[in-house]
């Protein structure tokens, strides 16, 4: 496998990924029954949390074993693509509410 930087392409993936992520996160939500303002709010929660998780700004640890993730993307056949220093998705939670709850 080589390892690319590419912070565009890292982006644009990270950005897909969130929007993914939020998107199957209120799916499941509206499927227990969470409606309204409470869906757009535990949605949000939600998913910043998972994101935050992935780019390691919450701490992980179990049993005196820290994990640390740190995010790429396969983005060909034998490439990984990377920014270079942690995934920062966190950011990209905001614009992907607005897309799916329409504000």
């Amino acid at each position: 496998m080589q390892l690319n930087i590419d912070t565009t392409l890292f982006e644009e993936c990270q950005a897909i990924l969130v929007r993914e992520l939020a998107e199957s996160i209120r799916v499941k939500l509206l499927e227990a029954g969470i409606e309204g303002d409470k869906l757009e709010a535990v949605t949000a929660s939600i998913a910043f949390s998972v994101a935050s998780t992935i780019d390691d700004t919450a701490a992980v640890e179990q049993g005196g074993t820290e994990v640390h993730p740190y995010l790429t993307f396969r983005t060909a056949d034998n490439e990984l693509t990377h920014c270079g220093e942690n995934s920062y998705s966190h950011e990209f939670v905001y614009d992907a509410l607005k897309e799916l709850f329409g504000k």
